[in-house]
C-alpha cells in the first residue's frame, strides 16, 4: 500500500496561480510608487488597529480552516491577504521614507530573495549549500579587501544584522585574547569594553550577553565633531586597570547612529596596540562609504582593525538583513567558535579553506545573505555602488545648503556632513524656546508629514544632553539614503517643514 500526502501535490499549479499573480501585484505596487500614486502607507496611532484590519483577532478560528481546501478560490483569497499586508505596511520604496538607516530594495534585491526562498537551504555545511557557500567565501574576501584586509586569509562571514556581527566580534576577541574563557567562562577576569558615548547599543548588549555586565562598558565622551575622544579613551583604560579590570576591546564607529560621525581609527589603533586590546570597527551604517572615491578617506586606518562590521542592507539597498563581519584572518572564526578546536587552541588554524561556514559561528541555521550582496554587486558593479553612495551624499549636502539659507533652521552635525543623515532644529519664531517646546514642535511636524503620506522622517533627543544634564529638545534627523531622491523632492520636503512649522 502506498503512503502519500496530498498537501503539496499541486505545487506547480499553485506557483502558477499564486506566485505569478503576486509578482504582478508587486510590479503594480512599485509602478504606483514611481507614478506618485501610492503614498508612504497608513499611520496607526493605536497599534492594535492593525489586528482588526488584518483580521488577526481570532487566529484560532482562522487557523482551524484551511484556505487551500476550504476556500471557494484559494488563490484569490491568499492574494487578498498578500495585498492587504502590502497596503497596510510602510512603503520603504517611497522616496519619502527617510526615517531609518535603510530604504526599500530594488528588482535585483527581490530576485535574490526569491532565489534564496526557492533554494530554502541552510548554509551551515557545504554539502547542502555548495554554490551559496562558495559565493559567501569569495564575496567576503573581496569585500574585506576594500577595507585593507588583503592578506592570504582575509575574509568574513555574514550574520543576522549588524548587532550580531558586533556581538560576535566581542566573543571572538575574548576567545582569542583569553582562550581559557572558552572552557571556563570569564573566570577571574573583570573585562572592560571601551566605546564612544555615541556608539550603537549593541555594544552594551554584547557585554551583557557575554556575561560581562553593562558595568563593563566604559562609554567615552566625544569631541565637538561627535568622535570618540582618544585622550579620554587612554585615561579610561589606565583607570580601569587600576580598578582591577582587564581591558579587552575597543569599539570604534564608522557612522554613528545619530550624528553619523567617524571615529579616528588610526589614533585609536595606537592605543589598542599599546594596551593589547582588540580593535573592532562598527561600520554597520557608514562602512560602505568605502565605495565612494570622495568619502573613502573616512575609513582611513580600517586596515589596522582586528574586525569590521559592514552592512550592505543599509547604504547599498541590499535586502534586509545582510551584514558581514570582516577580519584579516578568517581562520579565527573556527578558532573561536568551533567545538572541535582543542583547549588553548592556538594552533587550531588550518591552512585549508573552510566551506562548512556554520562551524565559524555560534549558531547553526544560516540564511545565505551574502547572495544578496553578490547579485547586487554583480548587477550594479563597483561603479554602481559608488554612484549610489555619492548621490546620497550629494543630496544630503544639497539639503544642508538649502536650509542654511532659511531662517529658523539650526544644524547640529554640520562639520561637514560625514554620513547621510542631517540633524537639525527648526524654530522659525525668532525667540528662545524651552527644550519641551522644541520637542512639541518637532514631533508635530514629523507626525503631520507622516499623516499626509508624504514623508516619514525621524526625531531624537540630543545624545549630548544626557552628558550635560541639559534639555535642548528633540531635533529632526533625516536620512538621505535612496537613489530615487531628487533635489526637487528635497525642495518639497523643506517647503512642507516650513509650512507646518509656521502653524
Amino acid at each position: 500500500m502506498t503512503i502519500e500526502c496530498s498537501l503539496e501535490k499541486n505545487r506547480v499549479n499553485e506557483l502558477e496561480t499564486i506566485v505569478k499573480p503576486a509578482l504582478d501585484l508587486i510590479i503594480k505596487y512599485v509602478r504606483e510608487i514611481d507614478n506618485n500614486e501610492r503614498n508612504l502607507g497608513p499611520r496607526f496611532e493605536d497599534p492594535t488597529e492593525v489586528y482588526k484590519i488584518l483580521n488577526l483577532e481570532d487566529l484560532g478560528a482562522k487557523f482551524s480552516k484551511a484556505v487551500q481546501t476550504e476556500a471557494a478560490n484559494p488563490s484569490e483569497e491568499i492574494l487578498e491577504v498578500f495585498e492587504k499586508i502590502l497596503d497596510n505596511s510602510v512603503t520603504t520604496w517611497h522616496p519619502g521614507f527617510m526615517d531609518k538607516l535603510y530604504v526599500g530594495t530594488n528588482p535585483i534585491g527581490v530576485l535574490s530573495d526569491i532565489l534564496l526562498a526557492i533554494l530554502n537551504t541552510n548554509s551551515h555545511v557545504f554539502t547542502v549549500s555548495p554554490a551559496l557557500s562558495a559565493i559567501e567565501r569569495k564575496v567576503s574576501q573581496r569585500y574585506a579587501s576594500l577595507f585593507g584586509f588583503d592578506g592570504k586569509y582575509a575574509g568574513g562571514l555574514t550574520f543576522n544584522g549588524g548587532s550580531w556581527s558586533n556581538i560576535t566580534s566581542l566573543h571572538i576577541a575574548r576567545s582569542l585574547k583569553y582562550p581559557e574563557t572558552k572552557l571556563e567562562g570569564n573566570g577571574n577576569h573583570k573585562f572592560a569594553i571601551f566605546t564612544s558615548a555615541h556608539s550603537h547599543y549593541s555594544v552594551e548588549k554584547a557585554g551583557i550577553l557575554l556575561g560581562m555586565g553593562s558595568k563593563s562598558i566604559f562609554k567615552i565622551p566625544v569631541d565637538d565633531k561627535g568622535r570618540l575622544d582618544v585622550k579620554l579613551l587612554e585615561e579610561s583604560i589606565v583607570k580601569s586597570i587600576a580598578d582591577g579590570y582587564t581591558p579587552l576591546y575597543i569599539n570604534a564607529t564608522a557612522g554613528t547612529t545619530v550624528f553619523g560621525s567617524f571615529d579616528p581609527f588610526e589614533k585609536i589603533s595606537v592605543i589598542a596596540k599599546k594596551y593589547n586590546l582588540w580593535l573592532h570597527i562598527d561600520g554597520s551604517w557608514g562602512g560602505n562609504s568605502i565605495f565612494s572615491k570622495d568619502k573613502a578617506y573616512l575609513l582611513n586606518g580600517s586596515h589596522l582593525a582586528d574586525s569590521i562590521t559592514a552592512s550592505p542592507h543599509k547604504m547599498l539597498g541590499v535586502p534586509t538583513t545582510c551584514s558581514f563581519l570582516l577580519v584579516p584572518d578568517e581562520r579565527i572564526f573556527t578558532q573561536a567558535n568551533s567545538l572541535n578546536a582543542p583547549y588553548l587552541f592556538h594552533n587550531a588554524r588550518n591552512d585549508n579553506e573552510n566551506f562548512d561556514l556554520g562551524d565559524g559561528t555560534m549558531g547553526c541555521g544560516r540564511r545565505s545573505d551574502s547572495l544578496k550582496m553578490y547579485l547586487a554587486w554583480l548587477y550594479y558593479g563597483q561603479e554602481g555602488f559608488r554612484k549610489r553612495v555619492d548621490h546620497s551624499y550629494a543630496i544630503s549636502n544639497y539639503f544642508v545648503n538649502k536650509i542654511k539659507e532659511i531662517n529658523g533652521f539650526k544644524l547640529i552635525n554640520d562639520f561637514p556632513i560625514t554620513c547621510l543623515q542631517v540633524c537639525f532644529y527648526y524654530n522659525p519664531t525668532n525667540k528662545p524656546l524651552t527644550g519641551a517646546e522644541i520637542t512639541t514642535k518637532t514631533r508635530y511636524i514629523v507626525k503631520e508629514l507622516h499623516k499626509n503620506g508624504e514623508f516619514l522622517i525621524d526625531y531624537a533627543p540630543n545624545p549630548n544632553d544626557s552628558l550635560t544634564g541639559q534639555d535642548n529638545g528633540e531635533f529632526f534627523r533625516i536620512v538621505f539614503n535612496s537613489p530615487n531622491i531628487t533635489s526637487d523632492f528635497v525642495d518639497t520636503l523643506i517647503k512642507r517643514i516650513v509650512e507646518l512649522g509656521n502653524k
